[in-house]
């Protein structure tokens, strides 16, 4: 049976070669300039890091931008985890171009530049809303072995405005387009009207909407606009760090991922057509998802830890292929196989960046 539910048993009603509508997937998001570069256990500790983590820059860490745009193999990306994921189902697509759409607030300079062209490069149909009070956001990845320490300087990824922009009549049309919504819980630190503008759009229109805990600071601080919107959640994504803090902040009473996925899935929901899915990641283990009233364990693909060249991205890239299938119709099962792929591919270079074409079938 597949995951949009609804046909009846046997009748299939995808037609298999049929060609993705344009606009199908919706993202909104951070669009940020990822600013990578490998650092070592002194710099960390120096700015007081955790290895593996996702935070928000402070005041504290602005001589840190300063200091890694210096080292010698810094390298610029563009990121955003929304604009990461949507790029890569884009990617798994392949044709037609612009399946993808993507919102988010850049600045007017050489960084927005840069995103708008690697927007276009990825073949997304990316709508930005332009502003002149704050520089284009930036992300400083720092990487030690096979851990990445993010921070974030969203600047004028936090002013994106929902009647400046969403609520406009050209880009709703866009919104109103698509089959399948996909937002990072990074956008709830700004613009919570928005996402729950988009959420309750899905919901009326039995359309399917997917969030991402993107990172345990959500979960804890963000508690409030992230439970407003949870009833509108079809699909929730995290990784194991995430699903923890999430259990523990919720008071589950359990650190058991499966009964965390289960005690997600039954936390109160509008649209009682669809059945809310939890899939959570957890690295090189299983990932875990709820399937019908039981909980699944899907293995990763293997990989020899020499070939990791940095995890910035992976979750992403997970979510990217997931989207990709799901907006093709196809079973939980193929979502979280081409999720696996797309991660695996990802891991293995540096940023969230990706060869020509896909493998996958």
């Amino acid at each position: 049976e597949h995951i949009l539910g609804d046909e009846p048993s046997g009748q299939s009603v995808k037609l298999h070669d049929a060609p993705v509508m344009l606009n199908a997937l919706f993202g909104m998001g951070n669009p940020l300039l990822d600013i990578s570069a490998v650092v070592d256990k002194d710099f960390l500790d120096k700015y007081g890091l955790k290895p593996n983590d996702q935070i928000l820059a402070e005041e504290k860490h602005k001589a840190l931008f300063e200091e890694i745009v210096k080292k010698s193999k810094v390298e610029y990306h563009a990121g955003g985890s929304t604009q990461n994921s949507v790029k890569i189902a884009q990617w798994m697509i392949q044709e037609p171009h612009k399946v993808a759409t993507f919102f988010g607030c850049i600045g007017k300079d050489h960084f927005g530049e840069i995103l708008k062209q690697k927007a276009a490069e990825a073949h997304v149909d990316a709508h930005y809303y332009e502003q002149t009070e704050e520089p284009t956001g930036t992300c400083a990845a720092c990487i030690t072995g096979d851990n990445r320490s993010l921070i974030a300087n969203l600047a004028a990824a936090n002013c994106y405005k929902k009647e400046k922009h969403l609520d406009l009549d050209k880009n709703w049309s866009l919104v109103e387009k698509a089959q399948v919504y996909y937002i990072a819980g990074f956008f709830l630190t700004v613009s919570p009207d928005s996402i729950l503008k988009v959420a309750k759009h899905a919901c009326e229109h039995n359309k399917i909407f997917g969030l991402n805990l993107s990172a345990p600071f959500i979960s804890q601080f963000f508690k409030e606009p992230l439970m407003k919107v949870m009833p509108y959640v079809d699909i929730l994504f995290g990784n194991e760090t995430e699903a923890a803090m999430f259990g523990k902040e919720q008071g589950f009473e359990t650190d058991d991922i499966e009964e965390i996925a289960r005690k997600v899935q039954l936390l109160p929901k509008v649209n009682k057509n669809r059945k809310r899915i939890v899939v959570f990641t957890q690295g090189k283990e299983d990932t875990v998802a709820t399937v019908g009233d039981k909980v699944t364990r899907f293995p990763v693909i293997d990989i020899d830890q020499n070939d990791i060249v940095d995890t910035n991205g992976a979750g992403d890239a997970f979510v990217g292929g997931f989207l990709s299938e799901l907006v093709q119709e196809e079973s939980l099962e193929q979502c979280i196989r081409a999720g696996h792929y797309a991660a695996n591919i990802i891991i293995q270079r540096s940023g969230c960046t990706f060869p020509e074409k896909p493998d996958f079938n």
